[in-house]
């Protein structure tokens, strides 16, 4: 674990997701509650899978967190944290600073916070004093205006006005989602991408739209340098694409275990 531990930040990355709902592995289409799909009833061997197809980082969304404003899942993700082998990443519901303490105490290496970073940035830059590159800022918008609370609720922030937030309170990463995109397997918006990329010096990680290996081909090709990664989840559940073939589009050519 350690190795790979050190092996983050460098690279061009491809991290699989995991969302969780109802105790199960699901992809939503564009973050809609009641438009899922259950890929596995056991998490914790779909986190051991795609570790063992060559996954360095994980990234853990507790839906049903995200949309009750509280962590929902916390035993199940404690659980993924100690069979995974490799850091990962939750975000989902963490309002507190009780609840994001929780989170690192019990092993996870980064948690995302979002509607907290918008509507109390005062703490939001507290924590990333406290937290430091643990603390990950994640945006999500739909046409470019910020959505917050599991995406229920869009404001009147844009993607890049919140994203400058992020980068003056101090954060070193951003997880930028286009929520229209997510789950839809419509491709990358590149054009948002780019705009934040060059909006901020922080490193950013896209989600949302990843449906084959063009999707990474065109995101190294904008050539940001802060562009760090990209999160994919539907494309690899429905096997559009496999991991193998997004790290060897990524420059990892790591062999499968």
């Amino acid at each position: 674990m350690a190795d790979r531990a050190h092996r983050l930040g460098t690279g061009f990355q491809i991290v699989p997701a995991i969302d969780l709902k109802g105790g199960k592995c699901v992809r939503l289409r564009q973050g809609m509650a009641d438009d899922a799909t259950v890929y596995s009833t056991d998490p914790v061997a779909m986190a051991r899978h795609w570790v063992d197809q060559g996954a360095d980082i994980l990234h853990v969304v507790d839906l049903d967190g995200a949309f009750e404003g509280r962590p929902v899942h916390g035993d199940l993700i404690g659980r993924i944290v100690k069979a995974a082998g490799v850091p990962v990443e939750v975000g989902g519901g963490l309002r507190t600073d009780e609840q994001i303490a929780d989170m690192l105490r019990m092993g996870v290496a980064r948690v995302v916070v979002g509607t907290r970073m918008l509507e109390d940035p005062s703490s939001f830059a507290r924590l990333v004093s406290r937290h430091g590159d643990r603390l990950v800022a994640g945006i999500d918008a739909r046409n470019g205006m910020v959505q917050v609370r599991g995406w229920k609720e869009t404001t009147s922030m844009t993607a890049g006005r919140l994203a400058e937030r992020a980068a003056d309170a101090g954060i070193s990463r951003i997880i930028y989602t286009d929520t229209a995109r997510d789950g839809m397997l419509d491709g990358v918006n590149l054009d948002a991408v780019r705009s934040i990329c060059d909006g901020v010096r922080c490193r950013i990680v896209a989600s949302g739209g990843v449906k084959s290996v063009a999707d990474i081909e065109s995101l190294i090709a904008l050539k940001c340098a802060n562009l760090e990664g990209v999160i994919v989840g539907k494309a690899l559940y429905d096997g559009a694409v496999t991991l193998k073939q997004l790290l060897e589009a990524a420059g990892e050519r790591k062999p499968s275990r």
